[in-house]
């Protein structure tokens, strides 16, 4: 595989003054690996600075702010990370890729000096160790999930689909798909290890995907993937509980015969006003309010996500735009947000092959 390969202002630089944004897709669907791009401030578009191939199937990506260091999982048999550094050219791979001990890894976060992995394919969670430099070494200390859940073409044993701490730092909370559970962990705090601390049983045959903490930290928004559901539940970071409290629906019931929807993304605003979802199938993009408070989310719009089959969903810093990042017809839509009802309004789009993520820099 090749490394950085320009598309337009291969220089690097930030030109507009804005943000940087990275973006993941599937190399063995016609992506490009990871493309960077440049942020205008005043419209939102996306400009296509350049992109690397360094790793296969770069499906998710995190970010160590503090050490200016990008990670990518390689969501591949052989599950892989690789760590990168923002330079004049792109992004330059800093070292070979390291074994993350689990097969498919879907979802990567820094938990302090360690990366955690989700091992969709293997039904595990891993923790690598990082170096001052940003560095990632192994090797992985792996926590298997145990169980499954009631459809048996999904949920035959574990499917662990996202990994990421609470805002204590206190926690790793791990997200499966295929036991229907929300697992909490605690990380020993010489090795790094994760260690079990308790699970959450969600509603069977609802296929967790992911999860998103509201800015208070108390509660938790968990998005199902095998039905158009958002559960809603308490989060205790001093106890270590999850507690699910509701749910509410992203998408209408499917008609006999109509395409599924799949939700897939879940995004919280940052003054707390507003959850927004990607919903796969269904193609939309909705917004639920938060005007009745953090637990009691309604759904009030659906739209377009701009493309075909909205994989990631992500809000720039000041929760004024969203992202979509449409993998099945190749491009990052991106929305502007009413500030009084949240609602998105497509604002424009880039093509990008096989988009699976958006993170910004």
């Amino acid at each position: 595989m090749g490394g950085a390969d320009g598309i337009r202002g291969t220089d690097g630089r930030d030109r507009s003054g804005g943000h940087r944004v990275h973006i993941g897709s599937f190399t063995s669907a016609g992506g490009r690996g990871i493309t960077t791009a440049d942020v205008d401030p005043a419209t939102g578009a996306l400009t296509l600075l350049s992109t690397t191939d360094a790793v296969a199937d770069p499906s998710y990506l995190a970010l160590d702010r503090g050490a200016g260091v990008l990670y990518a999982v390689s969501e591949t048999e052989q599950g892989a990370v690789a760590a990168f550094r923002s330079t004049p050219d792109g992004l330059a791979v800093l070292g070979p890729a390291v074994q993350v001990g689990g097969a498919g890894p879907t979802h990567l976060s820094v938990a302090g000096r360690r990366l955690l992995t989700a091992n969709y394919t293997s039904g595990s969670v891993s923790s690598l160790p990082l170096a001052a430099d940003g560095t990632v070494s192994g090797p992985a200390s792996v926590l298997v999930h145990r169980g499954s859940g009631p459809d048996a073409s999904r949920q035959e044993r574990p499917h662990a689909h996202q990994v990421l701490p609470d805002p204590s730092g206190r926690w790793v909370l791990s997200v499966d798909l295929g036991t229907d559970s929300v697992r909490v962990c605690a990380p020993d705090p010489a090795t790094g290890a994760l260690r079990l601390h308790g699970e959450t049983a969600l509603r069977a045959g609802t296929g967790s995907r992911h999860l998103v903490f509201h800015p208070d930290g108390e509660v938790v928004y968990v998005l199902h993937e095998l039905e158009p559901q958002l559960a809603v539940c308490r989060w205790n970071a001093g106890s270590g509980q999850l507690e699910p409290i509701g749910e509410v629906p992203v998408a209408p019931a499917a008609a006999p015969g109509a395409v599924r929807a799949h939700p897939s993304a879940v995004v919280a605003s940052p003054d707390g006003r507003f959850v927004w979802a990607a919903v796969r199938g269904a193609d939309t993009v909705v917004t639920l309010s938060l005007a009745e408070g953090a637990g009691k989310p309604r759904l009030t719009e659906s739209v377009a996500c701009g493309g075909s089959w909205p994989r990631d969903l992500a809000a720039d810093p000041s929760g004024r735009r969203l992202y979509a990042a449409n993998e099945r017809s190749g491009d990052v839509t991106w929305f502007d947000v009413d500030p009084l009802t949240g609602r998105p309004r497509r604002a424009g789009s880039v093509a990008v092959p096989a988009a699976t993520c958006v993170l910004f820099a």
